[in-house]
């Protein structure tokens, strides 16, 4: 995930987390309010484009009123346009459709949120300290389950040369949750809050489970056909993405070149961060999310039960995680929202609590020089406090 990346690099640094929040909080003051929709948004992808990312696109949904644009070059050989709507990796925004299909299984009686892991997927979260029968539904939903993020011991994610080596490899989620019980767990359920991957590929095994279906059939059954989200899709083995789409570009190292991460095999994060989708379909989604289309009123509130996010207060103080959800300040209040990265691709969505009014901002590149990556986060976050708050 592109902002562990980011803090724990700034961590390891000097203080580029403090400064990414001064950048922000000074650029609150000077919101462009006077300027539309569409200056703001392309003016905001082009500074994006000019700090080092290849290609962006952006959307807003304010009710019916949409508002698209896109700066930067799809491929970096060819410089042919981003495109407008392409296809890309969502990365662990992901992580929001899997907790609603929960949420509304549990909504429906078919399991409860305090239910331990132990109940339903028996001997799957276990050894070396872990213990699913301590363990409940709520906590692998709200990163409070304590368990190690299995996706640091993933070859393909750590180098440019073990991509290209692994990037087709094949995964389950149950072998991806086998390789996280190999570690102790971080510390005792509940008691702190820690981003892991893990906790979703046990909510996707949870899902197949109660229903007897696989977590992308109940993520299309329940959200995309209802939703008509027509361009959004669990590609399972399949590597490469459909046209139009811009070409994914990560650097793996500080100094390092910019490798075309753009096909592999996204089985790597399963229902963690699998879903490829659009700009178009993922604001639908956020809009549904926030207006409550989805989920009883129970449930609803269920979502909205928050921590704070101890590992993303760097980025903005006040984060605060949910069930699949997060909540970021802003000068208006705040939004509702959630991060996602694959290998050369990043994606940050977010509505207004009333739903009216939601956003996606997507970026084909992920930096790891520390200067460039606070510049685009920080302008990254300015931008999305911008469109939210109109």
């Amino acid at each position: 995930m592109r902002w562990r990346r980011f803090v724990a690099a700034a961590t390891a640094g000097t203080v580029l987390a403090a400064t990414i929040g001064a950048g922000v909080g000074s650029a609150a003051p000077g919101a462009p309010e006077h300027r539309s929709t569409a200056t703001v948004l392309q003016h905001g992808l082009d500074d994006l484009h000019g700090l080092g990312v290849s290609g962006a696109q952006g959307l807003v949904r304010d009710e019916g009123r949409v508002t698209a644009a896109r700066s930067g070059v799809a491929d970096r050989d060819t410089g042919a346009p981003m495109p407008i709507d392409g296809y890309f990796r969502i990365g662990s925004t992901t992580k929001t459709f899997v907790s609603v299909v929960l949420l509304q299984l549990v909504g429906e009686g078919r399991i409860g949120l305090d239910d331990p892991i132990e109940r339903w997927l028996p001997g799957v979260v276990d050894g070396n300290g872990n213990d699913g029968r301590h363990v409940t539904v709520r906590q692998v939903l709200q990163h409070t389950s304590g368990l190690y993020d299995s996706t640091g011991d993933l070859a393909a994610l750590q180098s440019a040369d073990e991509f290209l080596a692994h990037r087709f490899d094949h995964y389950t989620e149950a072998q991806l949750v086998t390789t996280a019980m190999q570690h102790p767990p971080l510390f005792a359920a509940g008691t702190q809050w820690s981003y892991s991957n893990t906790n979703y590929l046990v909510a996707g095994m949870l899902v197949e489970r109660v229903t007897g279906h696989r977590w992308p059939t109940e993520v299309r059954s329940r959200i995309l056909l209802p939703l008509h989200l027509t361009h959004t899709f669990y590609p399972g083995d399949r590597p490469t993405l459909p046209q139009p789409h811009g070409q994914g570009y990560r650097q793996f190292a500080p100094g390092g070149p910019l490798v075309d991460t753009t096909v592999f095999n996204p089985t790597v994060t399963a229902s963690a961060g699998g879903l490829v989708s659009t700009t178009t379909d993922l604001t639908r989604f956020w809009q549904a999310i926030g207006s409550g289309q989805l989920l009883r009123p129970g449930q609803m509130a269920e979502l909205r039960q928050t921590v704070l996010a101890d590992g993303f207060q760097g980025i903005r103080p006040g984060i605060r995680y949910g069930l699949g959800i997060m909540w970021i300040p802003n000068r208006c209040g705040g939004s509702w929202a959630h991060v996602g990265s694959m290998p050369g691709m990043s994606t940050l969505a977010a509505v207004t609590p009333d739903g009216h009014r939601s956003t996606v901002l997507y970026l084909a590149t992920e930096l790891a020089d520390p200067g460039p990556a606070t510049a685009v986060i920080e302008r990254e976050m300015a931008l999305l406090d911008d469109l939210i708050c109109g």
